[in-house]
Protein backbone atom coordinates (compact mmCIF):
# COMPACT_ATOMS: atom_id res chain seq x y z
CA UNK A 1 0.00 0.00 0.00
CA UNK A 2 1.55 3.35 -0.83
CA UNK A 3 2.01 5.62 2.16
CA UNK A 4 -0.70 7.54 3.61
CA UNK A 5 0.00 10.93 5.65
CA UNK A 6 -2.24 12.15 8.46
CA UNK A 7 -1.48 16.29 8.56
CA UNK A 8 -2.50 17.65 11.71
CA UNK A 9 -3.65 21.40 10.67
CA UNK A 10 -3.10 24.69 12.60
CA UNK A 11 -5.24 27.57 11.27
CA UNK A 12 -3.54 30.30 12.45
CA UNK A 13 -5.44 33.86 12.71
CA UNK A 14 -4.09 36.94 14.92
CA UNK A 15 -1.55 35.07 15.99
CA UNK A 16 -3.79 31.74 17.12
CA UNK A 17 -4.66 28.76 16.54
CA UNK A 18 -8.43 28.85 15.43
CA UNK A 19 -10.83 26.58 13.42
CA UNK A 20 -13.67 28.06 11.17
CA UNK A 21 -17.11 26.68 9.99
CA UNK A 22 -16.96 26.28 6.24
CA UNK A 23 -14.98 29.13 5.76
CA UNK A 24 -17.03 31.69 7.35
CA UNK A 25 -14.66 34.22 9.00
CA UNK A 26 -17.80 35.05 11.49
CA UNK A 27 -17.80 31.08 12.73
CA UNK A 28 -14.49 31.26 14.54
CA UNK A 29 -13.68 28.89 17.41
CA UNK A 30 -10.29 29.46 19.21
CA UNK A 31 -8.33 26.38 20.32
CA UNK A 32 -4.99 27.67 21.25
CA UNK A 33 -3.46 30.83 22.12
CA UNK A 34 0.05 29.52 21.00
CA UNK A 35 0.20 27.79 17.49
CA UNK A 36 3.87 27.22 18.37
CA UNK A 37 3.16 24.56 21.02
CA UNK A 38 0.32 23.06 19.08
CA UNK A 39 2.71 22.16 16.30
CA UNK A 40 4.94 20.37 18.96
CA UNK A 41 2.16 18.68 20.32
CA UNK A 42 1.38 17.09 16.92
CA UNK A 43 5.01 16.17 16.14
CA UNK A 44 4.99 14.77 19.95
CA UNK A 45 2.12 12.75 18.90
CA UNK A 46 3.34 11.37 15.61
CA UNK A 47 3.15 13.29 13.04
CA UNK A 48 4.61 13.12 10.27
CA UNK A 49 3.97 16.30 9.10
CA UNK A 50 2.29 20.23 10.05
CA UNK A 51 -0.32 21.93 8.08
CA UNK A 52 -0.53 25.34 8.59
CA UNK A 53 -3.12 27.79 7.26
CA UNK A 54 -2.60 31.61 7.09
CA UNK A 55 -6.24 32.42 7.44
CA UNK A 56 -5.50 36.13 7.52
CA UNK A 57 -3.59 35.45 4.38
CA UNK A 58 -6.04 33.81 2.78
CA UNK A 59 -8.13 36.74 3.25
CA UNK A 60 -5.74 39.32 2.72
CA UNK A 61 -4.38 38.05 -0.70
CA UNK A 62 -0.58 38.06 1.15
CA UNK A 63 0.78 36.48 3.69
CA UNK A 64 0.54 38.05 7.05
CA UNK A 65 1.65 35.31 9.75
CA UNK A 66 5.36 34.69 8.11
CA UNK A 67 7.26 35.38 11.12
CA UNK A 68 4.92 32.80 13.14
CA UNK A 69 4.97 30.35 10.40
CA UNK A 70 9.24 30.45 10.42
CA UNK A 71 9.10 30.16 13.96
CA UNK A 72 6.96 26.82 13.67
CA UNK A 73 8.91 25.72 10.81
CA UNK A 74 12.06 26.00 13.33
CA UNK A 75 10.14 24.84 16.49
CA UNK A 76 9.40 21.19 14.79
CA UNK A 77 11.31 18.60 12.87
CA UNK A 78 8.86 17.08 11.00
CA UNK A 79 8.02 18.91 7.20
CA UNK A 80 5.78 21.69 7.13
CA UNK A 81 3.19 22.55 4.32
CA UNK A 82 1.72 26.14 4.12
CA UNK A 83 -1.53 27.95 2.10
CA UNK A 84 -3.30 31.13 2.62
CA UNK A 85 -2.43 34.03 0.17
CA UNK A 86 0.64 33.00 -2.07
CA UNK A 87 0.12 35.08 -5.11
CA UNK A 88 3.62 36.03 -5.99
CA UNK A 89 6.94 34.63 -6.19
CA UNK A 90 8.16 36.99 -4.00
CA UNK A 91 5.73 35.32 -1.18
CA UNK A 92 6.75 31.57 -1.81
CA UNK A 93 10.51 32.23 -1.89
CA UNK A 94 10.16 33.56 1.71
CA UNK A 95 8.25 30.66 3.15
CA UNK A 96 11.06 28.14 1.61
CA UNK A 97 13.56 30.70 2.98
CA UNK A 98 11.90 29.81 5.97
CA UNK A 99 12.39 26.21 6.12
CA UNK A 100 8.56 25.35 5.07
CA UNK A 101 9.17 22.04 2.80
CA UNK A 102 6.12 22.90 0.64
CA UNK A 103 3.82 25.94 0.16
CA UNK A 104 0.13 25.89 -1.24
CA UNK A 105 -1.56 27.94 -4.46
CA UNK A 106 -5.34 28.53 -3.73
CA UNK A 107 -6.82 31.04 -5.51
CA UNK A 108 -3.63 31.94 -7.62
CA UNK A 109 -3.93 28.48 -9.68
CA UNK A 110 -7.09 29.86 -11.20
CA UNK A 111 -6.70 33.79 -11.53
CA UNK A 112 -2.60 34.03 -12.70
CA UNK A 113 -1.95 30.68 -14.54
CA UNK A 114 1.71 32.33 -15.90
CA UNK A 115 2.73 32.69 -12.41
CA UNK A 116 1.08 29.02 -11.11
CA UNK A 117 3.33 27.73 -14.33
CA UNK A 118 6.15 29.64 -13.29
CA UNK A 119 6.51 28.25 -9.74
CA UNK A 120 5.74 25.05 -10.70
CA UNK A 121 8.68 24.91 -13.25
CA UNK A 122 11.51 26.61 -10.58
CA UNK A 123 9.86 24.48 -7.48
CA UNK A 124 8.25 21.43 -8.61
CA UNK A 125 7.27 19.07 -5.52
CA UNK A 126 7.46 22.00 -3.13
CA UNK A 127 4.36 23.12 -4.36
CA UNK A 128 1.01 21.85 -4.22
CA UNK A 129 -2.29 23.26 -5.31
CA UNK A 130 -4.65 23.61 -2.91
CA UNK A 131 -8.38 22.80 -5.19
CA UNK A 132 -11.08 24.12 -2.75
CA UNK A 133 -14.50 22.91 -4.72
CA UNK A 134 -18.12 23.90 -4.14
CA UNK A 135 -20.62 21.56 -6.16
CA UNK A 136 -17.45 20.53 -8.79
CA UNK A 137 -16.72 24.14 -9.41
CA UNK A 138 -13.31 25.52 -8.05
CA UNK A 139 -13.70 28.88 -5.45
CA UNK A 140 -11.28 31.18 -4.60
CA UNK A 141 -10.04 34.12 -2.21
CA UNK A 142 -10.73 31.77 0.98
CA UNK A 143 -13.89 30.52 -0.56
CA UNK A 144 -15.96 33.88 -1.02
CA UNK A 145 -16.18 33.46 -4.64
CA UNK A 146 -16.75 30.75 -6.79
CA UNK A 147 -15.42 29.91 -10.73
CA UNK A 148 -16.67 28.49 -13.32
CA UNK A 149 -13.41 25.99 -13.60
CA UNK A 150 -14.70 22.55 -12.90
CA UNK A 151 -12.62 20.98 -9.94
CA UNK A 152 -10.92 17.99 -12.23
CA UNK A 153 -10.03 19.97 -15.20
CA UNK A 154 -7.97 22.00 -13.38
CA UNK A 155 -6.06 19.33 -11.82
CA UNK A 156 -5.67 17.65 -15.16
CA UNK A 157 -4.22 20.83 -16.56
CA UNK A 158 -1.82 21.73 -13.99
CA UNK A 159 -0.70 18.28 -14.06
CA UNK A 160 0.27 18.87 -16.84
CA UNK A 161 2.47 21.70 -16.17
CA UNK A 162 4.35 19.96 -13.16
CA UNK A 163 1.71 19.62 -10.58
CA UNK A 164 2.69 16.60 -8.20
CA UNK A 165 0.43 17.31 -5.13
CA UNK A 166 -3.24 18.27 -4.67
CA UNK A 167 -4.81 19.36 -1.96
CA UNK A 168 -8.67 18.76 -2.79
CA UNK A 169 -11.12 19.98 -0.26
CA UNK A 170 -15.56 19.94 -0.30
CA UNK A 171 -16.35 23.49 0.70
CA UNK A 172 -19.61 22.02 2.14
CA UNK A 173 -17.75 19.13 4.50
CA UNK A 174 -15.87 21.65 5.76
CA UNK A 175 -15.84 21.99 9.90
CA UNK A 176 -19.34 20.11 9.77
CA UNK A 177 -17.80 16.70 10.89
CA UNK A 178 -19.90 14.81 8.14
CA UNK A 179 -17.35 12.75 6.40
CA UNK A 180 -15.17 13.86 3.53
CA UNK A 181 -16.53 13.19 0.04
CA UNK A 182 -14.05 10.53 -0.91
CA UNK A 183 -15.53 9.66 -4.38
CA UNK A 184 -14.65 13.55 -5.41
CA UNK A 185 -11.28 12.18 -3.95
CA UNK A 186 -10.56 9.23 -5.29
CA UNK A 187 -11.80 10.46 -8.53
CA UNK A 188 -9.53 13.64 -8.64
CA UNK A 189 -6.57 11.11 -8.29
CA UNK A 190 -7.22 8.84 -10.54
CA UNK A 191 -8.37 11.63 -13.73
CA UNK A 192 -5.00 14.08 -13.02
CA UNK A 193 -2.67 10.68 -12.17
CA UNK A 194 -0.89 13.24 -8.90
CA UNK A 195 -1.45 12.59 -5.51
CA UNK A 196 -4.11 14.23 -3.81
CA UNK A 197 -4.24 14.69 0.09
CA UNK A 198 -8.12 14.65 1.11
CA UNK A 199 -9.03 17.75 3.28
CA UNK A 200 -12.53 19.22 4.92
CA UNK A 201 -14.99 16.58 6.81
CA UNK A 202 -12.72 13.86 8.43
CA UNK A 203 -14.34 13.76 11.78
CA UNK A 204 -13.96 9.85 12.67
CA UNK A 205 -10.89 7.42 12.45
CA UNK A 206 -13.26 5.52 10.10
CA UNK A 207 -13.54 8.50 7.62
CA UNK A 208 -9.39 8.16 8.07
CA UNK A 209 -9.57 4.14 7.00
CA UNK A 210 -12.10 4.97 4.14
CA UNK A 211 -9.58 7.04 2.37
CA UNK A 212 -6.70 5.01 3.47
CA UNK A 213 -8.24 2.13 1.65
CA UNK A 214 -7.52 4.11 -1.59
CA UNK A 215 -4.20 5.08 -0.92
CA UNK A 216 -3.14 3.11 -4.28
CA UNK A 217 -5.26 5.30 -6.11
CA UNK A 218 -3.17 8.04 -5.63
CA UNK A 219 -4.76 9.45 -2.12
CA UNK A 220 -2.00 10.05 -0.26
CA UNK A 221 -3.15 11.55 3.19
CA UNK A 222 -5.86 13.57 5.10
CA UNK A 223 -5.88 17.04 6.74
CA UNK A 224 -7.11 16.99 9.79
CA UNK A 225 -8.40 20.03 11.85
CA UNK A 226 -11.48 20.07 14.55
CA UNK A 227 -12.08 16.04 14.58
CA UNK A 228 -8.04 16.18 16.22
CA UNK A 229 -9.48 19.56 18.62
CA UNK A 230 -12.52 17.97 20.05
CA UNK A 231 -10.64 14.78 20.31
CA UNK A 232 -13.11 12.50 17.92
CA UNK A 233 -9.88 11.55 16.57
CA UNK A 234 -6.71 10.92 18.70
CA UNK A 235 -3.66 11.70 16.67
CA UNK A 236 -1.41 9.14 18.21
CA UNK A 237 -3.80 6.08 18.10
CA UNK A 238 -4.30 7.42 14.04
CA UNK A 239 -0.75 7.16 13.48
CA UNK A 240 -0.27 3.95 15.16
CA UNK A 241 -2.98 2.35 13.23
CA UNK A 242 -1.56 3.52 9.94
CA UNK A 243 2.07 2.39 10.78
CA UNK A 244 0.37 -1.11 12.04
CA UNK A 245 -1.46 -1.45 8.38
CA UNK A 246 -5.07 -2.14 9.95
CA UNK A 247 -6.08 1.28 7.85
Amino acid sequence: MSKFVIYPAIDIRDGKCVRLVQGDYNQETVYNEDPVAVARDWEAQGGQWIHLVDLDGAKAGRPVNHELIGRIAKAVNVPVQVGGGLRTEEDVERLLGLGVTRVILGTAAIEDRAFVSRVLAKHGAAVAIGIDARNGLVATRGWLETSEVKAEDLAVQLAAEGAQTFIFTDISRDGMMGGPNVEAIVQLAKVSGRTVIASGGVSRPEDLDRLAEHSRDGVGGAIVGKALYTGSIKLADAVRKLADGHA
